[in-house]
């Protein structure tokens, strides 16, 4: 499987914030990416699609990223998905509780291509590997 094959959820309530995330995607050679605005269009999303990775804003109105990231790891469907947590904050608070929750990698706004393939692309090759077992994910 490439990079290509997978499909990338972005989860932002800001459309400029989901079109960079796109932009950086697109460029890393991911071109299956849906968009969400918040946690609730999010979860909708990922009971229809098979989701490979999820990146999420953290403070979005009706549900927050901490709140979708709760709700993932809740769903026996969806616990193993990878998520990435995108905040302009970096507060110990917030990494704590994003860790309690079990998120994947954390990233700080504003997001440049190197900090998103540094924190991703660990994660998509294991995605992209033979060894690969999407029953389990």
């Amino acid at each position: 499987m490439q990079y290509s094959d997978l499909k990338i959820l972005v989860v932002d309530d800001m459309s400029v914030m989901r079109t960079i995330l796109k932009s950086l995607l697109n460029n890393m050679g991911i071109k299956d990416i849906l968009e969400a605005a918040d946690g609730e269009i999010a979860l909708r999303i990922l009971q229809e699609n098979k989701i490979d990775l999820i990146l999420s804003d953290w403070n979005m109105p009706k549900m927050s990223g901490i709140e979708l990231l709760r709700r993932v790891r809740e769903d026996i469907l969806l616990q193993n998905i990878p998520f990435v947590m995108i905040s302009a904050e970096a507060t110990s608070e917030n990494l704590a509780q994003a860790i309690r929750l079990h998120v994947t990698q954390y990233l700080i706004k504003p997001v440049s291509a190197a900090q998103l393939e540094q924190k991703i692309y660990p994660l998509l090759a294991g995605m992209t590997s033979p060894a690969h077992n999407y029953a389990a994910a």
